[in-house]
């Protein structure tokens, strides 16, 4: 299939397994989550009642004082004790096969080049790490929340949007899911694609 370069005559060609593959909502569904979980950190802790500091002598003797029987000053049901269901560290990642990973990649491309909001550029370079010349080139590709994809990313282009919060570059090595799923467009050069395709194929 051929991909229509933006502002411009020439069109690339591409393969179908890359560009034309079938939308699988589960398997991306998975992928995302599981990409989401990695990201985690997962060092929440808290401490029992046997973790809790002090509470080795009984308060009080069991009868005759009147009170409620306990144990323990380090009681859950008392200020300063321990927690019931205490939260200890755990690791949220999830085991994620290559294939399915590329898999929804390849689904997530193909979806976005079918909905139009795949663009092809020629280049993508900065002069000069200003944001207004970032701002400049929003305007030739009609939205402010986009993703820039190079083979390579180039210092000016990165700072020159690190300031815009719709607006990312990366490169190849570095496109994941969740970016791709949550701009509304994603501008791609020439070598990028081929470089996407050689990773995906």
């Amino acid at each position: 299939m051929e991909i229509q370069v933006h502002n411009s005559e020439i069109k690339v060609t591409v393969t179908d397994a890359v560009f034309g593959a079938e939308y699988n909502e589960p398997l991306i569904h998975q992928i995302v989550t599981a990409y989401m979980n990695g990201g985690r950190s997962g060092t929440k802790k808290q401490k029992t009642k046997a973790e809790v500091r002090g509470g080795g002598r009984k308060p009080w003797k069991q009868k005759g004082t009147g009170r409620a029987r306990s144990g323990s000053i380090r009681s859950p049901l008392w200020r300063g004790g321990g927690r019931t269901f205490a939260a200890v560290p755990r690791d949220y990642s999830q085991k994620v096969n290559r294939k399915m990973y590329r898999g929804a990649i390849r689904s997530i491309i193909s979806e976005l080049a079918r909905g139009g909001h795949l663009l092809v550029t020629e280049t993508l370079s900065a002069e000069s790490a200003k944001t207004r010349t970032m701002i400049e080139r929003l305007k030739v590709f009609g939205g402010n929340d986009v993703l820039f994809v190079t083979d390579s990313v180039e210092p000016n282009l990165y700072l020159s949007s690190r300031n815009l919060h719709k607006v990312a570059v990366t490169d190849v090595s570095g496109l994941d899911p969740v970016s791709l799923l949550t701009h509304q467009k994603v501008v791609i050069t020439t070598d990028a694609v081929k470089k996407l395709e050689a990773w995906l194929s």
